[in-house]
């Protein structure tokens, strides 16, 4: 099954974005979390992508903890309904306090909070803090850009190879569960 992955983070966009697959899938990771007895950590919202998420681990049977603030939850993520919520005092604490609860990361496609989530795991990745597996599902070819992004860093001087972090992308559910199974 997963091994020591107990407590996995999903990050994604608290909107739906433009493709109905973004949303499908979302529910895809949540229910395999949910059934598979894998607690989901997760922005607390239920609104967009995250609050799909969390509904069908929820549905899967499976336990869901929410880690939000204060001033998030007033400007634009309503609590979700049947999860446990932490509140903290801001981004950069909801930020370590997930990594915290989580032995492992999911990426879903999102925003600028999303960008902002993959990016720190990678810093961390790379300065050594943290070895923990990050897994990036690539919707629709949403994560491309970034890709090519990278691979620019890189051709730059600014980055070292991609085999540096502890990264195992996916372009489908399917393959996406089956590196977190094999991980």
């Amino acid at each position: 099954m997963t091994g020591k992955l107990k407590s996995i983070a999903v990050y994604c966009g608290h909107q739906f974005g433009t493709h109905p697959q973004f949303a499908v899938d979302a529910a895809s990771i949540g229910e395999f979390l949910g059934k598979n007895d894998i607690r989901m950590v997760f922005g607390g919202g239920d609104v967009g992508l995250m609050g799909t998420v969390a509904t069908a681990a929820l549905d899967a049977g499976g336990k869901v903890i929410g880690v939000s603030t204060n001033n998030v939850i007033e400007k634009q993520e309503p609590v979700h309904t049947g999860v446990q919520v932490e509140i903290v005092t801001g981004v950069n604490d909801r930020k370590q306090k997930m990594f915290e609860l989580s032995d492992a990361f999911i990426i879903l496609p999102g925003g600028i909070g999303t960008l902002n989530e993959l990016t720190d795991i990678m810093t961390m990745q790379q300065i050594g803090e943290s070895k923990k597996p990050l897994f990036f599902l690539n919707t629709a070819g949403f994560w491309i850009p970034f890709v090519r992004l990278f691979i620019h860093m890189q051709k730059c001087g600014f980055i070292e190879s991609i085999h540096d972090y502890n990264i195992l992308g996916a372009n489908t559910v399917a393959d996406l569960i089956k590196r977190i199974k094999d991980y």
